[in-house]
């Protein structure tokens, strides 16, 4: 059969087209946030990117710790021990049953959930099945969990006042030391490690390489913190019932408030970013000068 233009124009198009079939489905859901009510607290708020907020799910026992898997679904842990999964349209299943509570989330590239106990010392780890084993022991007050792009695992502990990185392996070592009380814990798409310390109020920020700076101050109590496909953190503050928002600048705006001791946060699609318009015109331009090119040469 002989290749005509058409026959390129096809395949190029088809290509684009599956192309951003694929950078749509990365950003199937929207960059929606979602806040734990605390310390008596019952419920898990929904703010849009607008501001507009709802009620998600209600009906728990102090909620605290939340984090997004792949698929789109929130893991919530419960003050009773247990972690709960809610699929995007608020669905609720059991994931695993406990005595421990689980102070933060996260997950590793995976699928693996972690969690900190911070009552006994332990990081436990949940396979996507639900399995549960300890990953590390023997910790003082582990709080705060946030895996970097090299699967390495970053703790916070807040007796020793350390942030400690685990290798998928389990090997320890220590980040930084000499902090109060951090209870959250993020990092930026250039790999810099954000602390939220709540015994002077502050936000730091932390180099690869370890080098500290203050981000932001003034803070009554910063609890958790969470980055959107922009660059921009988000942290609820827990004392002041609001959720602040910073631009990768530094600047503060308050994001949403009368939120009930705002603790536990997570993106929906944190880990699927959300295309920028400027990408999808750039499969355009350089299909189109592709197309031109194929046709010069049949």
């Amino acid at each position: 059969m002989k290749i005509t233009p058409l026959h390129y124009d096809r395949v190029i198009t088809g290509a684009v087209c599956a192309g951003v079939l694929l950078l749509m489905a990365s950003s199937a859901f929207a960059q929606n946030l979602f806040v734990s009510a605390g310390l008596g607290g019952s419920t898990i708020t929904q703010i849009t990117p607008g501001g507009t907020e709802s009620t998600f799910a209600s009906g728990l026992s102090d909620p605290r710790g939340l984090a997004f898997n792949s698929a789109g679904n929130l893991f919530v842990s419960d003050g009773s021990g247990n972690i709960y999964q809610y699929t995007p349209g608020g669905a609720r299943s059991t994931f695993a049953l406990g005595s421990v509570s689980l102070d933060d989330l996260a997950f590793n590239s995976a699928g693996d959930l972690f969690g900190t106990g911070t009552g006994n010392g332990d990081i436990y780890e949940f396979t996507p099945g639900g399995t549960q084993s300890v990953f590390v022991s023997g910790l003082s007050m582990p709080w705060a969990l946030a895996f970097n792009n090299a699967g390495v695992l970053f703790v916070s502990d807040n007796a020793s006042g350390n942030i400690y990185e685990y290798t998928p392996g389990g090997a320890r070592s220590t980040f930084a030391s000499g902090l109060g009380g951090v209870t959250g814990l993020a990092f930026n798409s250039a790999g810099d490690l954000f602390v939220g310390d709540v015994s002077t109020g502050d936000i730091y920020e932390y180099t690869p390489g370890g080098a500290q700076s203050t981000f932001a101050s003034g803070l009554s109590f910063p609890q958790n913190l969470a980055f959107n496909s922009a660059g921009d953190l988000f942290l609820a503050d827990a004392h002041s019932g609001n959720t602040y928002e910073f631009t990768p600048g530094g600047m503060e705006s308050t994001f949403a408030s009368g939120l009930t001791y705002p603790l536990g946060l997570a993106i929906q699609g944190e880990t699927l970013p959300v295309p920028e318009p400027s990408t999808l015109a750039l499969l355009a331009i350089g299909a189109s000068a592709v197309v031109m090119r194929l046709r010069r040469k049949v």
